[in-house]
């Protein structure tokens, strides 16, 4: 896909004034000449040795380049996760609490409205919007860069604020179906502190769907990363990898792209861990 953007990469890197001689002796010694099948299976053979290639641009190395980029992609993303996971679950069970029964109509219907429409506003959007209220308008937080601690707020509030109010819907909707259960039932008749009901009973029979879904949200917000980096002129993978594309740096973008699907394949491998220890039940065992 990406050799199908308009435009010759070595005369991007090299510039409109290279002479023809320099970028035909480029695009040979990159390998642009042969065929893109052949091109495709000396990528892979490489990929398989822990070659990423060489930045067409920079001429660094890709390896290189991702491993400086990584870690703020990384910090932003689990800061993000963080955040919706703490908001999330004791909203969701407050709500479920609350409206248990049919009660309070007016909060469940406000808080399903709200979430429902904030959970549709995309990162970007919602990153420009906080941009201008908090960065220009207010000047509470800085609008660019990763420095200090402040700097963390305005992109992880971008990232989670609607998957928070995602899983809160999730955590409600579990949380009641579990209300009703037998043994939450027995607990309560037993005259166990409500606090207790909820937190020993009620949450851990909740979780399996909460942790499916906050796998999901994961893996949504690192390739989220992308638009959101952009806004705040985050120093991280999501940068790199549209001034890649514009640049038309092959080797890069095909780098990034393989380290965000490993990214998302780890989530679910490691989703899938938790669900089997957490329950039993979720795992498939033949026999």
């Amino acid at each position: 896909m990406i050799h199908l953007i308009p435009g010759d990469p070595v005369r991007a890197a090299l510039g409109v004034t290279a002479p023809p001689d320099l970028v035909d002796a480029r695009r040979e010694a990159l390998g642009l000449n042969d065929p893109i099948g052949v091109q495709y299976v000396d990528y892979v053979r490489s990929l398989f040795s822990g070659d990423l290639g060489i930045s067409m641009t920079s001429g660094v190395p890709v390896s290189e380049t991702i491993g400086q980029r990584l870690p703020a992609t990384a910090s932003l993303a689990v800061a993000a996760f963080v955040v919706v996971m703490l908001a999330a679950i004791p909203l969701g069970l407050a709500m479920a609490v609350l409206t248990r029964g049919g009660r309070r109509r007016g909060a469940e219907l406000g808080f399903t409205s709200t979430s429902a429409v904030v959970a549709a506003i995309p990162e970007f959007l919602l990153a420009v919007g906080l941009v201008f209220v908090f960065g220009v308008t207010l000047g509470w937080f800085p609008v660019a860069g990763r420095s200090h601690a402040a700097s963390y707020v305005l992109p992880v509030v971008a990232l989670a604020l609607g998957p928070a109010l995602l899983m809160a819907r999730i955590v409600r909707v579990e949380a009641l179906a579990v209300m009703d259960e037998d043994f939450v039932r027995t607990a309560r008749a037993k005259r166990l502190p409500p606090l207790r009901v909820y937190l020993r009973h009620v949450f851990p029979n909740a979780l399996t769907s909460t942790l499916t879904i906050g796998g999901l949200l994961l893996s949504g917000m690192i390739v989220g990363t992308v638009l959101v980096e952009n806004v705040f002129a985050w120093p991280g993978m999501g940068m790199t990898i549209v001034s890649s594309i514009l640049a038309k740096d092959y080797p890069v973008v095909q780098g990034i792209v393989l380290v965000y699907g490993a990214a998302v394949l780890l989530v679910n491998l490691v989703v899938d861990v938790l669900l089997a220890v957490a329950d039993p039940r979720s795992t498939i065992r033949e026999g």
